[in-house]
């Protein structure tokens, strides 16, 4: 077990066995902190994210995000360094302890070529999904969907190797809903858990019998790819209007005219983008797509 922030200066938490200064906050959501420590013995940088656990269902959510880390040894899909469960006053944290990226996230890269009026060019575009593609067949392979794909949860490293993060959301692939209260309950739980502008379609009102599998991830991939190629996601100022995503999602997704990636490209993001899940390909087929584009596409 690990130990509570001490009050001396520097800061520092023990993970297992290893101790860690506290540099600087990183981020900060509803149930989560995010920190940027240093190793103590080998003075590398680490992200520690701190789950708080309210309650034993909050305790056994963090723990299955702990074995989503540890199923996968993928360069696109984000490592799990150490982890512990600690007790501070009467309350459980979870530490996860993730390697550090300076390059921040796919988000952020977005952000600044927005604020400079630049855009990634189409190899640019391509390389990264390759890899986003190549975590994802990963998690679809054995069995798993990361159920909240957005620019915010793909990390960039050094080369600008996308790593898939934050696995909270990922559940099994393939969920079979029996009658109207297993649909509401879904629905509740995408709510709460699959960012509304990245949302796949059938999330939003889950019928009474159906099934719900890895293509919700697919759709949310078609939202990623579109906001690479237009700084923003397709549904992002729907949402900001405060008009129905719901009802958007719809309709075919309308790729903004003059565009300027090339046309095969622009058909790949058009037959990702298929409100019905059932005519969505699946991620093995555009990953092959992904590197045909590549090979045709020069390196700017």
């Amino acid at each position: 077990m690990g130990q509570a922030l001490c009050i001396c200066s520097p800061s520092s938490i023990t993970i297992e066995n290893k101790k860690y200064y506290f540099v600087q906050k990183l981020a900060e959501g509803g149930f989560s902190y995010v920190d940027k420590v240093e190793g103590a013995k080998d003075g590398h940088y680490y992200a520690v994210k701190r789950i708080l656990c309210h309650d034993r269902e909050g305790r056994q959510e963090a723990q299955t995000e702990v074995e989503m880390h540890q199923l996968f040894n993928h360069p696109n899909i984000l490592t799990l360094v150490a982890h512990t469960f600690i007790d501070i006053g009467g309350k459980t944290e979870a530490w996860l302890l993730l390697p550090y990226f300076t390059n921040g996230t796919l988000w952020c890269l977005l952000e600044k070529l927005r604020d400079r009026a630049k855009f990634l060019c189409e190899n640019e575009v391509l390389e990264i999904l390759h890899g986003i593609c190549s975590g994802l067949k990963a998690m679809h392979d054995k069995g798993y969907a990361h159920r909240d794909l957005k620019p915010t949860n793909v990390l960039l490293d050094e080369e600008n190797r996308p790593v898939l993060m934050d696995l909270g959301s990922m559940s099994r692939a393939r969920i079979e809903v029996r009658g109207s209260k297993e649909a509401m309950t879904l629905q509740d739980w995408a709510a709460q858990k699959c960012t509304i502008s990245y949302r796949a379609p059938e999330l939003f009102n889950v019928e009474s019998h159906c099934i719900i599998d890895e293509r919700t991830d697919i759709w949310s991939l078609g939202c990623v790819l579109y906001c690479m190629m237009m700084l923003e996601g397709p549904y992002d100022m729907i949402f900001q209007k405060g008009d129905s995503v719901a009802l958007a999602v719809q309709n075919p997704v309308s790729i903004p005219q003059p565009c300027r990636f090339s046309q095969s490209l622009q058909t790949l993001l058009s037959s990702i983008m298929v409100s019905n899940p059932q005519e969505r390909p699946d991620i093995k087929w555009i990953l092959d797509q992904v590197q045909v584009l590549k090979a045709q596409t020069p390196v700017v």
